[in-house]
């Protein structure tokens, strides 16, 4: 099948467009650097012609609500608009577990995105997934010694075990909100930060930030976590940080 790839150049795009070809797909990757610019629509549709499905996986890092919204609002439907077009048969969106409960700036954005899949006259599946290893990564590569690191708790699960259920729905019937993934071992982003920082040997001094309010209470006492039933990836963050130890020599 050949499978249009929302975002394939990021940090999960990545994997999806590996674990494609792996499965004998063929991906076909949506981003400025492959000629698509998914907010304004440019080059989207001659890119996604004869494709039979769409995994959108694109993200901006910022934690601003409007900011969300509008990209989120622009990407969803110039991909929608395109789909429709095409004749595409499934679209496959990832979101994030607790998205709609958490009155976060950045998951404003996502129940945006969400509303119009729903109700974007396309058949779809909704995969939301917990926080990812790599969470921490930006907030570390800054350059200043003193990283503030909110206090979240969460399950964080392996990029890698979200490409492969995002994948694994391609040659499936749409399902519209599948079962949320998340990862098996319940930890706390301040911790996360500070072992990927020893790994890497890294010099950070890594300071809890709590956010203010009832945002900052959800993150902090559980609200993030996965309820009822729920998928669970088979990487641990020790896995993750193996892989980081013989990438950067530690």
């Amino acid at each position: 099948m050949q499978v249009a790839v929302a975002g394939g150049t990021g940090v999960v795009g990545n994997h999806v467009v590996a674990k494609l070809r792996n499965a004998g797909h063929q991906p076909v990757i949506l981003a400025r650097s492959h000629g698509v610019d998914l907010t304004t629509g440019v080059g989207l549709g001659e890119k996604v012609s004869g494709c039979d499905a769409v995994i959108d996986v694109v993200n901006i890092v910022t934690t601003r609500r409007k900011a969300a919204v509008n990209f989120f609002s622009r990407t969803t439907s110039n991909l929608l608009e395109a789909a429709r077009s095409n004749k595409i048969r499934h679209m496959i969106t990832l979101s994030i577990v607790s998205s709609e409960e958490v009155d976060f700036g950045y998951y404003f954005g996502k129940r945006t995105q969400e509303g119009l899949l729903r109700s974007g006259g396309v058949p779809w599946t909704l995969l939301r997934a917990t926080q990812f290893f790599e969470f921490p990564q930006p907030l570390l590569d800054n350059r200043s010694p003193v990283v503030l690191m909110p206090r979240m708790l969460c399950r964080p699960v392996a990029a890698q075990d979200v490409a492969e259920q995002l994948v694994e729905h391609v040659t499936r019937t749409p399902s519209g909100r599948t079962r949320d993934l998340a990862g098996p071992e319940q930890l706390n982003m301040v911790d996360m930060a500070r072992r990927i920082a020893r790994v890497q040997g890294r010099h950070r001094l890594v300071v809890p930030l709590s956010l203010p309010g009832e945002v900052g209470r959800a993150m902090s006492g559980g609200g993030l976590l996965p309820r009822g039933d729920y998928a669970q990836g088979r990487r641990t963050f020790s896995d993750y940080l193996a892989t980081l130890g013989r990438s950067t020599g530690q």
